[in-house]
């Protein structure tokens, strides 16, 4: 072959196996080769695990739920908070609806549909991604604008306390106390609020001291509801009379809620609804206006209902019941 002949050659058609493997000028059909094949045969269907890789982000460790990733995206999932799941988001927490869940919220479908539909809130920030994880000891979470209690070593109690006990976990003098009734409990509880000796009904214990704070405070209004026997008759004005006030040693006091409940000859059941907190006050207040109490019940704290609980008898409150508690205390 002459020289002419070679340098015709070189200047015509590229071989299929030029330019680093037949990658293709514009226009021409790339050679089955061409182009690095694993992608080409993951876009066509062939090499499943290569497509999965390559259409989805990282996962969890052992995870293969789209649902499920590593990192959050960076697109809005919230009203007015474009990265409310960020926010919240604790790569070494626990997902959020397995928490919910196990709260005794729903099931884990029923926790997950709850998160995509926007009804579930941490720390104030609107929750929409199935991939966050929290830490159920520092975050806060709410469902439906009610607060879910995560933490799994939180007791809430309702106790019937009956006459002669004294409302406190241990007594120096021997008398009957709160643990009598408790059996052998690890946790250190609270009793919210205090029932006179003489005074029988519904105390709540709780080894959640923000919560029992709030509740038995003034500040927070939390109202308490009593029923009394008192010497009757009872005068039409009195319920007007308490609710504008009325003077005491330690200064004035009014209820929230008087009705007359029951009434015989010579004595009556009157129903006293108050936030005050202070000592023998329901005794003191309804002395203070000729009627002394004969026996006194307390019967609701904030939402919770002392209902058919047996006297000296404890119960655990359900999660809605805790719920409401903490909404009462503005948790």
């Amino acid at each position: 072959m002459s020289a002419d002949q070679r340098r015709g050659r070189s200047g015509g058609k590229p071989s299929p196996r030029s330019e680093g493997g037949g990658a293709p000028r514009s226009g021409g059909k790339p050679s089955p080769r061409s182009g690095g094949g694993a992608a080409s045969r993951a876009g066509s269907g062939g090499g499943k695990g290569r497509a999965r890789a390559s259409t989805s982000g990282p996962r969890f460790a052992g995870s293969t739920k789209p649902s499920q990733p590593t990192k959050l995206p960076d697109r809005p999932v919230a009203k007015g908070d474009s990265r409310a799941s960020s926010a919240v988001h604790d790569p070494d927490g626990v997902r959020l609806q397995k928490l919910l869940a196990a709260a005794g919220v729903g099931s884990r479908r029923a926790c997950e549909a709850l998160i995509t539909s926007g009804r579930v809130s941490v720390d104030g920030h609107l929750v929409t991604e199935l991939g966050v994880r929290i830490d159920p000891l520092r975050h806060s979470v709410h469902v439906d604008g009610e607060r879910v209690q995560l933490d799994e070593s939180r007791v809430y109690l309702a106790f019937n306390k009956p006459l002669g006990v004294v409302s406190t976990m241990h007594d120096e003098l021997g008398r009957p106390s709160i643990s009598d009734f408790l059996g052998a409990r690890q946790e250190r509880l609270f009793h919210v609020g205090r029932l006179d000796v003489d005074t029988e009904g519904l105390l709540l214990l709780t080894n959640d001291g923000d919560l029992a704070h709030r509740l038995q405070h003034p500040t927070y209004g939390v109202l308490k509801t009593y029923l009394a026997q008192v010497p009757g008759p009872v005068p039409r004005d009195l319920g007007k009379r308490l609710r504008a006030g009325i003077e005491l040693e330690d200064g004035p006091v009014t209820v929230d809620s008087f009705k007359l409940v029951d009434s015989a000859p010579g004595k009556a059941l009157v129903e006293v609804v108050l936030h005050e907190g202070r000592k023998h006050v329901v005794r003191r207040l309804l002395e203070a206006v000729g009627h002394p109490v004969e026996s006194l019940v307390r019967t609701d704290v904030g939402p919770i209902r002392l209902g058919d609980l047996k006297v000296g008898k404890t119960r655990r409150l359900t999660r809605e019941e805790v719920g409401s508690l903490y909404a009462a205390g503005g948790l």
